[in-house]
């Protein structure tokens, strides 16, 4: 008996607003009423009402799409006329593209994949894994394949991904110019948690301090079993524990300005030749260097990507409940509070806070954890 060929896929998709028709001017009945005009002319046009509701689209999706799954909606192309690549850097509307021969695309994004209503800021991010289409010595991105592994943020009320399809981050910090920030480190933490990442805490310029003086802030991440490395571009200290850990792994560098991520990939890849900037001498704040993310293949191997420094971390896809879960010295403690729904703030009888006020749990963890609460998730 023969096979039976699968049926496309059909979904209805929404429009981006602004790629919508607009609805009819609401003052044209008015209008006819007190004005004459041509009975003929009136009756040739067929103005329709509806709005919104008809600005959908019928597309054909691959069939390996997943229904429950957050990502993109992936349509359906042809394979014989495709390539698979991935991206490697996103600059205005074109994308630097790799083909499985190495060779080097500038591929255009399809334009029913920009029509498509999304919460992202961005249809394509660096790290992506795409299908698309030569066209003379350019491409057309016609499909991006399911992500994992994505490190996004909001970004005026829409999902920024950073990058996508990485297995571990490099939580990057500086001992000094500019000072240790943890609440920043804990907020790529728990984006790590939620995107399922290996994190790996990377303290940098170690050099300029005394390494005594940050034992208290680092050994809580080693308690939780974080993998936390003391290293300095300048002096090379702990260079090798890191390329180690980079060997043969897609990894994202991420991290404040000025804390010295270019520093460290140069140090690793001496032929990587990273532009690099002092911090400044007036507010100890670094200079955007890299002004956008970069996926870099490696000599020892792998992919790192490069990304721009960010000051300010704001998580996406992160609800208040969900919170406590994602950091890991207070997940264990959640079911032991009296009440279920226990926001760990202000609730009698809480094992969070009681743990706090024992030493059992770190109180500037916990502060990290109540600015989240109610700050950003609020």
């Amino acid at each position: 008996m023969a096979k039976q060929r699968k049926q496309p896929k059909k979904v209805r998709a929404d429009f981006r607003k602004n790629r919508e028709v607009r609805t009819r001017d609401r003052s044209q009945t008015q209008q006819f009423a007190s004005e004459s005009v041509d009975e003929d002319e009136a009756r040739g046009e067929r103005i329709s009402g509806k709005g919104r509701l008809s600005r959908k689209r019928t597309i054909v999706v691959s069939q390996t799409q997943d229904d429950g799954s957050l990502q993109p909606l992936a349509p359906d192309v042809d394979l014989a006329t495709c390539l698979p690549g991935r991206v490697l850097r996103v600059q205005g509307l074109h994308s630097t593209v790799e083909a499985p021969d190495g060779r080097i695309w500038s591929c255009a994004t399809r334009r029913l994949l920009k029509t498509l209503s999304t919460d992202q800021r961005h249809v394509v991010a660096a790290g992506d894994r795409v299908m698309f289409r030569p066209v003379g010595d350019e491409g057309i991105i016609e499909r991006i394949e399911p992500r994992r592994g994505i490190l996004s943020r909001t970004s005026k009320g829409r999902q920024h991904v950073v990058v996508a399809n990485v297995d571990q981050m490099l939580i990057v910090a500086s001992a000094a110019e500019p000072d240790l920030k943890p609440h920043l480190i804990d907020r790529y933490l728990v984006t790590a948690e939620r995107n399922r990442i290996r994190p790996i805490i990377c303290i940098n310029k170690i050099d300029l301090v005394d390494r005594g003086a940050l034992q208290a802030t680092l050994g809580v991440y080693g308690q939780m079993g974080y993998e936390v490395l003391q290293l300095s571009a300048a002096t090379g200290m702990n260079v090798d524990r890191l390329r180690a850990a980079l060997t043969g792994r897609e990894s994202v560098v991420a991290g404040q300005s000025g804390v010295g991520k270019s520093s460290l990939l140069n140090a690793i890849d001496p032929q990587l030749k990273l532009k690099t900037r002092e911090v400044s001498r007036e507010n100890e704040k670094g200079k955007h260097t890299t002004t956008t993310a970069v996926l870099i293949p490696l000599a020892c191997g792998g992919y790192v990507v490069d990304t721009p420094g960010i000051r300010q971390f704001q998580l996406w896809d992160v609800i208040p409940v969900e919170v406590a879960g994602f950091f890991r010295d207070i997940r264990p403690l959640v079911d032991l509070c009296q009440f279920p729904d226990c926001t760990h703030t202000h609730e009698t009888d809480c094992a969070v806070k009681d743990a706090v006020a024992d030493g059992r749990l770190d109180g500037r963890r916990y502060e990290s954890y109540c600015h989240l609460l109610v700050g950003d998730l609020a």
